[in-house]
């Protein structure tokens, strides 16, 4: 049988990428354009500057990643573009240039889901096998859910405020250290003391597998105008960045715990976690939830940072994974700026 082999779009939000994935877990090309730049001046993504960027610059890069591959277009089996969530204007162009590239040249068309996108990433660099527990954590996500196989997850909990990744972007904000908040604070955070400001461990303890921030955030403000004339010295700012990651360790490491305490009393087998998502290339979560699944006797899977971000080399594996099943979208597919990952069941194979 011949090799498939897919074309991913990713224009939900401030990245714009174009990627060409080989059923054989091979990623052929992988091209990803950073807005960062563009968006740093007002502290966060503009969906208009975001959306103009996105169609300045995806036909460029779709070619980029052609020629990277060494392929022609006609030698693609799909086409696969992120169709929600995220920022509509995005979504759109995404979604309406790979419509009119499948149109143009018949070839299928799939409509992912970009919290699937980081779903099954650890598919295509592990070969995971079904099910695991997956934690996904981003700018606007954060949530815990038993992957059960492609379009289906179960959720077992979600955040009640706040996304750990804009919890990062805003303590970022109030420290001064800029957008993306994220790697600014990890930085900081890295000559800091952890234990200098006593932060709260927002539901850590609790029976669920729930998340908040909104009470952490808080927190950090009110130990910020605490300080002799509201004044940051450099050390202040690391000690804060160190004692907010730690903070957001322990919870998200209770909050885990819990999560593989479930998924174990549904499965003799023994438990996988697998973490996904922007705030998954955070080096010292990493560290925390992998010796927490060393002590659970549980395996963890983190992919490479680069494929934790958004990236179309996820859009295109969820296309293939997809696609193998049958499962081809319309041309009158919407973009959807709200996807929830547990309304994939509503998709069926076309027969």
């Amino acid at each position: 049988m011949a090799a498939m082999l897919a074309l991913g779009i990713e224009t939900s939000c401030d990245e714009t990428a174009a990627a060409i994935v080989r059923d054989d877990r091979t990623v052929l090309a992988d091209q990803v354009l950073s807005q960062l730049e563009d968006h740093a001046p007002y502290g966060g993504v503009v969906p208009e500057i975001a959306a103009r960027a996105h169609l300045d610059h995806l036909d460029r890069l779709i070619v980029a990643a052609l020629n990277q591959a060494k392929l022609t277009f006609d030698q693609l089996d799909l086409v696969a573009a992120t169709a929600g969530p995220g920022l509509i204007g995005g979504l759109m162009v995404g979604v309406t240039t790979a419509k009119a590239l499948a149109a143009t040249h018949g070839k299928p068309f799939l409509a992912i889901n970009h919290l699937e996108g980081h779903a099954l990433t650890p598919r295509l660099t592990n070969q995971v096998e079904f099910p695991y527990v997956l934690l996904l954590v981003s700018g606007g996500h954060c949530q815990l859910l038993i992957a059960k196989g492609v379009g289906n997850y179960e959720r077992l909990g979600s955040t009640i405020d706040d996304a750990v990744g804009e919890a990062f972007d805003k303590t970022a904000k109030m420290l001064g250290l800029g957008y993306p908040g994220g790697p600014a604070v990890e930085q900081a955070a890295r000559d800091g003391d952890p234990k200098r400001f006593a932060l709260p461990r927002p539901l850590k303890g609790r029976d669920n597998c729930d998340f908040s921030f909104s009470g952490l955030k808080t927190a950090v403000r009110h130990a910020i105008n605490a300080l002799p004339d509201g004044k940051l010295s450099t050390q202040d700012v690391a000690d804060m960045c160190a004692s907010f990651q730690a903070a957001v360790g322990d919870v998200i490491a209770d909050r885990c715990t819990n999560a593989l305490e479930r998924f174990r009393r549904r499965n003799e087998d023994s438990a996988t976690l697998v973490v996904a998502g922007g705030v998954a290339a955070n080096s010292e979560l990493r560290h925390r939830l992998t010796a927490l699944c060393k002590a659970q006797h549980a395996e963890i899977v983190i992919p490479p940072p680069r494929l934790c971000t958004d990236n179309a080399a996820m859009i295109a594996w969820a296309g293939i994974e997809r696609h193998r099943l049958g499962i081809v979208d319309g041309l009158d597919f919407a973009p959807r700026p709200r996807w929830p990952l547990t309304d994939l069941s509503e998709l069926k194979p076309a027969p």
